[in-house]
């Protein structure tokens, strides 16, 4: 029961970040890794128990995503930097933490791209804060309350991570965390990530938009990318 009541509670902080005709899947990360489709773990690198389980959790949940968008379900190969390779006509992101396993999935002709990450409701540990976290960021983060920077700088690096992931859909180039300052509004649930650089067809100073949410022991970040004023 607790883990039914955990899914629907993540899975449905999720369902809330992104638009209606975005699609989603869930899957647990842990135990055999079942369901996966022939070359979809083709590649993959000595992966340990751990990791194959997670990999085949994320295909499961990308699979019941393709499920619910009304699509044949196919292959998800990954490229040589691990990104998935969505088939075509699709855009779509997948992101897991020890608990859990979300995938996202559009069409293409609406979205340029999705960016999801999850993580776990914690800390950031203090050694990664100046290397996630801008001397802005460090800044916006010193009249948060005390108790709750850790907290809110593993928040700066969930909406880094998907923001990265949805620029990568559109750009397929590898960035930084300098790459994106991010801009949280703790009111409202919303974000900016802002490049610090230009990253073709992205010109520094544009604007990625997101949401975030807390809940179910988990730090949420989505963004979609309407295919409509992305150049390229």
């Amino acid at each position: 029961m607790a883990d039914i009541f955990a899914e629907d509670t993540v899975e449905a902080l999720a369902r809330g970040l992104f638009p209606e005709d975005v699609t989603m899947g869930f899957a647990f990360p842990w135990g055999t890794p079942e369901g996966l489709l022939p070359g979809e773990a083709s590649g993959l690198r000595r992966p340990g128990e751990k990791r194959l389980a997670e990999f085949a959790a994320g295909r499961r949940a990308a699979h019941q995503a393709m499920e619910r968008l009304g699509m044949p379900v196919r292959a998800v190969a990954h490229g040589p930097d691990r990104a998935p390779v969505w088939p075509r006509g699709v855009v779509g992101s997948i992101s897991h933490s020890d608990t859990h396993c979300l995938a996202v999935l559009a069409k293409a002709g609406t979205y340029a791209a999705l960016g999801l990450d999850l993580e776990e409701d914690r800390d950031l540990p203090r050694d990664l804060i100046e290397v996630v976290c801008s001397p802005a960021e460090r800044g916006w983060l010193s009249v948060q309350p005390e108790g709750e920077r850790g907290r809110l700088a593993r928040l700066i690096f969930s909406a880094k991570e998907c923001a990265y992931k949805a620029q990568y859909g559109v750009t397929q180039q590898l960035i930084g965390f300098e790459a994106f300052e991010i801009t949280p509004d703790l009111e409202t649930g919303q974000f900016e990530a802002t490049f610090t650089q230009d990253v073709v067809p992205f010109n520094r100073g544009a604007c990625l938009h997101g949401l975030f949410s807390f809940g179910g022991g988990v730090i949420l970040t989505g963004m979609a990318l309407p295919r409509e004023g992305v150049a390229g």
